[in-house]
């Protein structure tokens, strides 16, 4: 299994967004990145991601789970992007902040810190339970 953080306006797509839509979830549509959209062809089915409020809030509000790999965006007239399917697991307990993740010396290579306008980067296992245990969170 694969870790990810989605980063997502929360005025175009928030967290409550995400959990309306249940177990069918959401296409993560609209990625026009190509760094981005390779983070997205690596993923699989099962695999797990912060779902991250950026703009004004900057922070990590919940657990997504991806339930279907890469495929045709439909918002994409150029044919060229795709996108994941992923639908809420649940909330986390403590929202971590990028200030929270900025000040934590292990997150130092944490990709939303060093690719900031990635929009889907990857977060390693130590990452993944670093920020679990800030958020006091268990899965």
């Amino acid at each position: 299994m694969a870790y990810w953080l989605f980063k997502s306006e929360p005025g175009t797509w928030s967290w409550d967004d995400q959990v309306k839509k249940g177990d069918v979830g959401e296409g993560w549509d609209g990625v026009r990145n190509y760094q981005a959209s390779n983070n997205m062809k690596a993923m699989k089915v099962g695999d797990l991601g912060f779902f991250y409020h950026s703009v004004n809030e900057k922070q990590i509000v919940g657990i997504v789970e991806v339930i279907e790999e890469y495929h045709p965006d439909p918002t994409d007239k150029s044919e060229r992007f795709g996108m994941v399917t992923v639908k809420a697991v649940k909330a986390v307990t403590k929202p971590v902040t990028l200030a929270d993740i900025k000040g934590e010396p292990s997150l130092e290579d944490f990709a939303l810190v060093r690719q900031s306008r990635l929009s889907v980067v990857p977060v390693t296992d130590a990452q993944w339970r670093q920020i679990l245990s800030m958020a006091e969170t268990a899965l």
